[in-house]
């Protein structure tokens, strides 16, 4: 399936090989902490990048934007805003953790380049706001780009690959794009948005299989107003049901995901799915900073899988990873956080 991937870098990309600006996400954070943290371990601490985290910073309204709650004004100062804490750190490379972040930076920063009386007005506004000033990125990237950049120096490192122990055959990944990460801006993503190549690239480089299923470019139904508006939701339960039945016959071993949404939302609608239909989906969903750092050899636990709703533990199984299964819910001071209840639907010893 190379072919598919060898004409990726006619939408490849500058990425800085280090000194990076670090932007978390506001949703990252409560649906999958363990994975940010995961990056800036992976990066600094065992590829010694210089990243640095600034404690001021907030969200980028996304969620609020494009939801048609919080106005293009107040995102733009919020943005220059940002920018303004990444110019008083000294660095003039931006790195978003979110998905939606990456695309609201990457259509501001288009507004600006094609409208600037739009970027002297949020320079106006933040600075009576603020008394701030900034400069413009030199390079904007999305972490799922850095950590694609870094694949090979990770891959030297790693203690295992993505290779099932039992049978020596690769695992068997199937991906998923963020929608806001290449179908706003094809240019702006690795492989453009019909095939992009920031996951899959990981994927191989790992050791896995990538496989190519139907609905691959399908969004997964996170849409703000459906996550948002209860009543809307069966529009995203079922665009995640249409991306499941396209992937399950090709029998993946996990999913991998860029954007903190899908993978939320992947994860959390197999057993909402198996609840409503009595569907037997199991398919394990990371994100692409526990694929690597199960690669790099990082407890599952300290990773926050135990985050997940479809157990990984038949996942951890096939790679070989040796983990503690009473020390899955402890906290960070070891103390007993509760175990959630076996379900009466969804049972995956019956799979």
């Amino acid at each position: 399936m190379k072919y598919r991937y060898a004409n990726w870098q006619e939408y490849s990309k500058e990425i800085a090989d280090d000194h990076y600006y670090y932007a978390r996400s506001c949703i990252r954070q409560n649906f999958f902490p363990g994975s940010e943290k995961a990056f800036l371990d992976i990066l600094r601490n065992d590829l010694g990048m210089d990243i640095v985290e600034d404690p001021r910073h907030t969200t980028c309204t996304g969620i609020g934007y494009h939801s048609d709650v919080v106005p293009l004004d107040t995102t733009m100062a919020v943005v220059a805003r940002q920018f303004a804490l990444m110019t008083e750190c000294g660095y003039e490379n931006y790195v978003a953790s979110c998905i939606t972040s990456f695309g609201i930076y990457s259509e501001v920063l288009d507004m600006w380049h094609h409208f600037p009386e739009l970027e002297t007005k949020a320079r106006e506004n933040l600075f009576k706001a603020t008394g701030r000033e900034f400069r413009k990125p030199k390079i904007l990237v999305h972490t799922s780009d850095l950590m694609f950049h870094v694949r090979e120096k990770i891959a030297e490192k790693g203690v295992r690959r993505l290779v099932n122990v039992s049978t020596g055959e690769p695992l068997r990944v199937v991906d998923h794009i963020g929608c806001h990460y290449a179908k706003v801006f094809p240019k702006k993503g690795i492989g453009g948005a019909e095939f992009p190549y920031v996951l899959a690239g990981m994927i191989e480089a790992w050791g896995g299989q990538s496989v190519d299923y139907p609905e691959r470019r399908h969004c997964c139904g996170f849409g703000f107003r459906n996550y948002l508006v209860q009543a809307n939701r069966g529009y995203s339960v079922a665009n995640s049901q249409k991306k499941l039945e396209s992937m399950a016959p090709y029998h993946p071993d996990f999913i991998v995901a860029n954007c903190p949404g899908c993978a939320m939302f992947l994860d959390r609608w197999q057993f909402t799915l198996n609840a409503m239909t009595g569907s037997r989906y199991a398919i394990p969903v990371l994100t692409y900073e526990e694929m690597a750092g199960l690669v790099m050899g990082i407890d599952p636990w300290e990773l926050g899988m135990q985050m997940h709703q479809v157990p990984v533990e038949p996942l951890l199984d096939k790679l070989g990873v040796e983990y503690d299964p009473s020390a899955k819910y402890l906290g960070r001071n070891g103390k007993f956080i509760g175990r959630p209840a076996d379900p009466a639907v969804y049972n995956p010893a019956a799979l």
